[in-house]
């Protein structure tokens, strides 16, 4: 027998299942409830996380959507009762930590791999298996099935390539900017 996404008078099983087909409607009614709706889905995703933790309970209750419409109400009040301590300032403060900006951090890697989709196959491969898996020039030249030489050679032109346009990127002018002008 196959055992079905619902349970008994055709709730279903899982929270995942139930969010699937219950969202919508959690979704309008929070926004009534709030009269925002971004406020409103902000509200259904903090009830259903917390109710994840529940859902073996809330799930075997009488009427689980009642459960949650309960709890969206509760979480809109306490979101009303947390906001209206908020005392509004005239200026952000600007943080001073010293934590690496995110942002960069994935430029950067777009930035690698389009040089790395810039090289030979043969290169980017071994360049790929040097540096992200570590592998030695044995076993680098296992896998490709080639000599250690042909390893190192196909490292050194990948890395001088990659260093040239390092080079030529450093010193072109950036993309999209406009030219100087110099009042006469």
């Amino acid at each position: 027998m196959v055992e079905s996404e619902t349970g008994p008078e055709d709730e279903p099983a899982s929270l995942e299942a139930y969010v699937h087909a219950r969202l919508p409607a959690l979704l309008r009614y929070a926004a009534v409830v709030t009269g925002d709706r971004t406020l409103a889905e902000d509200v259904v995703q903090e009830v259903l996380a917390r109710a994840h933790g529940r859902w073996g309970f809330i799930s075997r209750t009488e009427h689980p959507e009642a459960y949650l419409k309960k709890m969206i109400v509760n979480e809109y009040l306490s979101w009303r009762r947390r906001w209206s301590r908020v005392q509004p300032v005239e200026s952000v403060p600007v943080p001073t930590s010293d934590l690496p900006d995110h942002a960069s951090r994935h430029a950067e890697r777009d930035a690698l791999r389009a040089e790395l989709a810039s090289l030979p196959r043969y290169q980017r491969v071994v360049l790929v298996l040097r540096y992200y898996e570590d592998l030695s020039d044995a076993q680098i030249a296992d896998v490709l099935g080639c000599s250690q030489g042909t390893v190192r050679g196909h490292a050194s032109r990948a890395l001088a390539k990659l260093r040239v346009n390092a080079r030529l990127a450093a010193t072109a002018p950036h993309a999209g900017a406009e030219p100087r002008v110099v009042p006469s």
